[in-house]
């Protein structure tokens, strides 16, 4: 008996899943596009024209001739020694922060006392407190130790401003780490260094590498602690050293621009190869 025709399944085409192009989406992410591309196009622009060409034609008008001038002009007022002293204060103060948040960060998530949930409420306190609120103290004390106009000096409040929020990515990431290995290794009859070195140094690795380059960034683009702590151009840093392009006659901003362009080159390439540990830190610290 031929089955009925009423019982078969009726087949509908399938939809796309993909649905009608946003229209919308497209034209916002233009426009964003836009937006970011301007100032870049300004920067790289007017960093290879002169200062007469830039002063006739305007900030957006493509530059009639491209000069290198302005590079050789920076390399001449001291570039790279300001490049020297803002890596030498960026990696001293992340050795610093890190000598002292990972073991921080350990004992508070491994200890029960209320001396050590205390005194980590108290370096959350310190999230509270701009470095501008504090600066006279902070001078005054740099001072006392004849610390001024050193690059020490701009290395210890750098370091000791970032570390509350350091102590706190680094506390949150440990959390993650399950507590059966702990178990596991103490059972193994291994010490608290051990376990330190062998077990949360490598499974901390996101979280320290968002702590580094947090505080790299932190004390790159540093301005105020350099301007009130240091004097002599032999201690100027890279925000300082773009000063030399500002005069009482006006400001060089061809110059000025190319400066801004190198000194982005090292902060673009920290995060070109940093990105991917730096989001996994933060997923790790602050996925729950």
């Amino acid at each position: 008996m031929a089955p009925n025709v009423k019982d078969r399944p009726v087949l509908r085409p399938r939809r796309r899943s993909g649905g009608r192009p946003s229209y919308w989406s497209g034209l916002g992410a233009a426009f964003w596009l836009v937006i970011v591309a301007i100032p870049l196009y300004f920067l790289v622009a007017t960093s290879l024209r002169g200062s007469g060409d830039y002063m006739s034609e305007g900030p957006l008008a493509i530059p009639d001739s491209l000069t290198f001038d302005n590079y050789v002009n920076v390399f001449e007022v001291g570039f790279l020694r300001f490049l020297g002293n803002s890596l030498v204060v960026a990696l001293g103060a992340v050795g610093l922060v890190l000598l002292v948040a990972v073991p921080a960060a350990f004992g508070i998530v491994r200890s029960r006392s209320r001396v050590v949930a205390t005194t980590f409420s108290l370096f959350l306190l310190g999230l509270a407190v701009p470095a501008q609120a504090v600066i006279i103290p902070v001078y005054l004390l740099i001072t006392r130790m004849n610390l001024y106009d050193t690059l020490i000096a701009v290395i210890l409040p750098t370091a000791a401003f970032s570390l509350p929020i350091s102590i706190l990515v680094l506390t949150s990431s440990l959390r993650d780490v399950p507590g059966s290995l702990y178990e596991a290794m103490a059972l193994d009859g291994a010490t608290n260094r051990q376990v330190f070195l062998r077990l949360v140094l490598p499974l901390s690795r996101p979280g320290v590498m968002t702590v580094a380059i947090f505080v790299g960034l932190n004390a790159w683009n540093n301005f105020i602690f350099p301007l009130v702590l240091t004097q002599s151009e032999s201690t100027r840093v890279l925000p300082l050293g773009l000063w030399a392009f500002q005069t009482q006659y006006g400001t060089d901003v061809p110059g000025l621009m190319a400066a801004v362009l190198l000194s982005s080159l090292p902060i673009l390439a920290l995060y070109l190869f940093g990105r991917r540990q730096l989001l996994g830190g933060l997923a790790a610290g602050f996925g729950k």
